[in-house]
């Protein structure tokens, strides 16, 4: 029974748990009825006596169906909480190498300079490296020898070293992520900055072009408008011959 337990603790797709058919309106109801009745200092109470006005009272406890208190999860020192048998702490830390139960080779504070620790890191696993083609090619020990091949050594401390190397990058990657945010927000605000500078331009060129056609217009307007004749009020009516009808019919087929 407990493995089954188990099993739907750390399914990814529980089904739900079996008091989910407890949540019912009337047993909502009654416990908002029994913290209406009930202090909170007042501990040791019996819901029956309190709701006997009340029908369809349960026998289990009401104050089951209280959400889960917050506050008690982040009591601790290293409040965490347990989701499908994993547990999660609330404050995510990166463990230690140390913490691990790994050799750390470096400076767990990372206020400190750890560069000249990598830097020895890398030296010490170069030489390694070197005593280890050195010791593959020494001859094998004999049958009656109980030391260590030599060779073995060798290869334990690369792998602690390697995991210092490994382990110190990934106490990197969040200074990393960080400065990687960094960049691409100066790249949204560079590119902004552009298209921004790009409008203003076609709108430079757009007003320059809406004033060349108003000019335009204006000139067109000032040719195209009609001419004024003036007489000069000294010559007098009797240089113009008079017309008579005939006259303006034979013009008019002239002129059409």
């Amino acid at each position: 029974m407990m493995d089954d337990d188990d099993a739907e603790l750390r399914n990814p797709f529980p089904s739900p748990p079996s008091h989910y058919t407890k949540y019912t309106s009337h047993n909502l109801h009654l416990l908002n009825l029994l913290k209406e009745r009930v202090p909170d200092t007042d501990l040791a109470f019996n819901q029956h006596e309190i709701l006997k006005d009340q029908t369809d009272v349960p026998d289990w406890s009401l104050t089951q169906l209280e959400k889960p208190r917050v506050d008690w999860i982040l009591k601790g020192d290293e409040p965490y909480y347990d989701v499908f048998g994993d547990r999660w702490f609330v404050k995510d830390k990166i463990p230690s190498l140390a913490e691990l139960g790994g050799q750390q080779l470096y400076p767990e504070d990372p206020n400190v300079d750890r560069r000249p620790a990598l830097q020895t890191i890398l030296r010490s696993m170069l030489v390694t490296y070197s005593n280890l083609t050195s010791a593959l090619l020494a001859p094998p020990p004999t049958q009656s020898s109980s030391m260590p091949p030599e060779w073995q050594k060798h290869v334990e401390w690369i792998t602690i070293l390697g995991q210092n190397l490994m382990a110190a990058a990934n106490d990197l990657r969040p200074v990393q992520a960080r400065g990687n945010l960094e960049m691409m927000m100066k790249r949204q605000l560079e590119l902004r900055k552009d298209e921004t500078r790009v409008i203003h331009t076609k709108c430079n060129a757009l007003e320059a072009r809406l004033l060349a056609l108003r000019a335009s217009a204006e000139d067109l307007k000032q040719s195209t408008s009609p001419e004024v004749c003036i007489v000069n009020p000294s010559l007098s009516s009797e240089k113009f011959a008079p017309l008579s009808q005939d006259d303006l019919l034979r013009w008019a087929e002239e002129a059409s």
